[in-house]
């Protein structure tokens, strides 16, 4: 049987306050095979996003550890957490975040091109992306010309321009209507199937998370239900 792609084990973290120290996650164990779409899912402050981040390597854990491909992401250094987060992991966001000086297959193509990419073969797959996501025609608009659909298909696009291993999504769908929802979530799914990218999605969407591979459910730092 082929080693998990991301492994999650006893993940422990604390954020201090007022009230003395808060233990945001307590003990998080799962995970993930090459190609599997995860739904995470659980109320506000259950540790989802804080989880993610840790995911992502933009957090540390207190306490446990994460691999991907079977190496440790976390006491890296920042360079080499940098790197790892630019050729590894792939992010989407509930807001797009283009640059919005430039052009959607600018977008697409930045991540490409700060791994040293030529331009030529950064475009070809740009174009590939765009193309696969039904954004041809809007490759040269820039992100204001863009409907909220159309911004998080490019955002979709950029998020697997590197070939990421992993890709992270906190609420990508959080800011559409159901429909363009529903739309942007099939083609997320179809295309990280194709790429064969494995998924952890945070969503509160019981529509989207019944249509992944698997259900994660996180109650107060602790998973409830795999």
């Amino acid at each position: 049987m082929n080693a998990p792609l991301l492994k999650v084990s006893n993940l422990h973290k604390y954020f201090s306050a007022a009230a003395g120290k808060l233990h945001i996650l307590q003990g998080i164990d799962f995970e993930v095979n090459e190609g599997e779409f995860l739904a995470v899912v659980g109320e506000s402050g259950s540790g989802k996003s804080t989880m993610l981040q840790i995911l992502g390597t933009l957090e540390q854990p207190d306490v446990g550890e994460v691999r991907l491909d079977g190496g440790l992401i976390h006491g890296l250094g920042s360079n080499r957490q940098a790197q790892l987060r630019n050729e590894k992991i792939g992010f989407v966001y509930q807001a797009h975040h283009l640059i919005p000086e430039l052009t959607a297959l600018e977008n697409v193509t930045l991540p490409l091109l700060v791994q040293g990419m030529n331009a030529a073969a950064a475009e070809r797959r740009g174009y590939e992306l765009l193309a696969r996501l039904n954004m041809s025609a809007r490759a040269q608009h820039v992100p204001g010309k863009l409907s909220g659909g159309e911004a998080q298909r490019v955002a979709v696009a950029r998020s697997l321009s590197a070939r990421p291993r992993l890709l992270l999504a906190d609420e990508p769908t959080g800011n559409l209507d159901e429909r363009t929802a529903q739309e942007v979530f099939e083609l997320l799914r179809l295309l990280c199937r194709e790429e064969r990218a494995a998924v952890v999605m945070v969503t509160h969407s019981k529509m989207l998370a019944k249509a992944c591979d698997r259900v994660l459910r996180l109650h107060d730092g602790q998973v409830v239900t795999t």
